[in-house]
């Protein structure tokens, strides 16, 4: 039998030994979700919230040991772990309180004796690979609204957050859900890729761009519900009313919350040249302040890298920028051994032709460009393939809803940054992916329209 090792990446120890899903495994385990999957969306709604509603009191009443777990197997500092379960909470609840319209039956017409109506079932049996940077998040933002609507979910976690992802089933079995219509498969890519061969309705993916691609190629033919939400490379613009420290104070943290690992972190800031000066000065002196070291110590900020060759992507990074003229202003180099360590990087004298400033990152690394006008920072805030995020920091607030009205991209920041919602849709355009979480549509994405045409005798 296979096994998978799990590694904590703050000191390389062995965190646990798990044994693997194979081909023959992951089939017998859709063919059960199948046979699960119709009971279960006959069971009545309240009784799956209540489930839900369970569920929740676990995370809170196991909190600190599900952060550890957390934290040990993805690097992430405990206190980052907490608010990460401690977010997910309004997350919960906001599905909750949803649910019920959502998947309400519309009446559009009634008159003349003839009755139209829009019923909402669940998609049926859907495949969730998840992320192992928010685990809790990326996980739960598709397991919840989808076990909800009446689907069975099989789910392959990271093999970098997998005893996490086993948590999150075991605590969802234990409120109520039944084992085989919420399915966790444990193992890497081979895994993900039999799962894709399962008859199933619907593929909801985060992670990389390449990954995304080859799941698209691979079910593009079959004509089921495909979601991907792929990265990005997030710009946020400085104009020259902004107060620099403030707005450097945010950005740091927007840069380098989570050691950088985070879909919507801040990647690239174009500052406007009149206070570019003073907003450099505040922002590496904030990086230089954070914290780094012991991830189960409650003041520790910065974290390892979680997977240990993304550190050779910011050296390389690193490497480009200075060849091509940029100026390193602190860190860009590996932290001390044993673990996956990078320290906090900040680059200025920046342009287009590195790569620091065009392909996603996914570290703590940041580039620093000055600009002249509110014309050039869109231009090069929309020279991306990507499109998730992007923010502008103004005092004005209609100036910076004309400029963010001419930047592509699904969320949009005045004055904040990365910040998600669940009261707003989750999306992005290019190489940001397709579909959306979180928000009514994010509830209702895990569900099809039936028509229904009711004339009385």
């Amino acid at each position: 039998m296979s096994t998978l090792s799990i590694f904590n990446p703050a000191n390389g120890q062995l965190v646990n030994t798990l044994p693997t899903d194979d081909a023959a495994s992951v089939a017998d385990k859709a063919t059960a979700a199948r046979a699960a999957q119709a009971a279960w969306a006959a069971t009545p709604l309240a009784t799956r919230k209540s489930c839900i509603e369970k569920f929740r009191a676990s995370v809170v009443q196991d909190m600190d040991a599900l952060a550890l777990t957390m934290t040990r197997e993805t690097g992430k500092p405990v206190q980052l772990s907490r608010n990460e379960l401690n977010g997910l909470l309004g997350r919960i609840d906001f599905f909750l309180t949803q649910v019920d319209g959502c998947l309400a039956t519309e009446t559009v017409m009634s008159e003349g004796g003839m009755t139209e109506q829009i019923e909402h079932i669940p998609l049926g049996v859907v495949a969730n690979i998840s992320a192992w940077n928010y685990p809790w998040f990326v996980g739960c933002n598709v397991i919840l609204p989808a076990l909800l609507a009446g689907n069975a979910v099989l789910y392959k976690p990271s093999e970098y957050a997998t005893n996490t992802g086993l948590a999150i089933a075991r605590l969802l079995h234990q409120a109520g859900v039944p084992q085989d219509v919420m399915v966790c498969l444990v193992g890497g890519g081979e895994v993900g890729q039999a799962l894709l061969q399962q008859r199933i309705d619907g593929v909801f993916f985060t992670g990389s761009v390449a990954t995304g691609a080859r799941i698209a190629q691979a079910v593009g033919n079959r004509f089921i519900k495909l979601q991907l939400e792929l990265g990005g490379k997030d710009p946020t613009y400085v104009c020259d009313d902004a107060n620099p420290e403030n707005a450097a104070e945010s950005l740091a943290d927007g840069a380098m919350y989570n050691t950088g690992q985070s879909c919507c972190s801040v990647e690239r800031i174009y500052v406007h040249e009149k206070i570019y000066d003073a907003f450099v000065a505040r922002f590496v002196a904030t990086v230089n302040g954070m914290k780094s070291g012991d991830t189960e110590s409650a003041d520790t900020y910065i974290g390892p890298i979680t997977r240990a060759p993304q550190i050779a992507v910011l050296e390389a990074q690193v490497a480009d920028a200075l060849a091509k003229g940029a100026k390193l202003l602190t860190g860009g180099k590996r932290g001390p051994t044993p673990g996956n360590w990078f320290s906090p990087t900040v680059l200025v004298n920046v342009n287009h032709s590195m790569e620091l400033m065009r392909e996603e990152s996914f570290g703590p690394i940041i580039g620093i460009q000055k600009v002249s006008s509110d014309a050039q920072a869109v231009q090069l805030m929309n020279d991306t393939r990507y499109g998730l995020t992007a923010g502008i920091y103004t005092p004005d607030q209609a100036r910076a809803q004309r400029l963010l009205a001419q930047v592509n991209a699904g969320t949009v920041y005045w004055n904040c940054c990365d910040r998600v919602s669940p009261r707003l849709p989750w999306s992005g355009h290019g190489d940001s992916g397709l579909g959306l979480t979180m928000s009514r549509e994010g509830i209702s994405t895990f569900t099809r329209p039936k028509a229904w045409h009711l004339r009385s005798a």
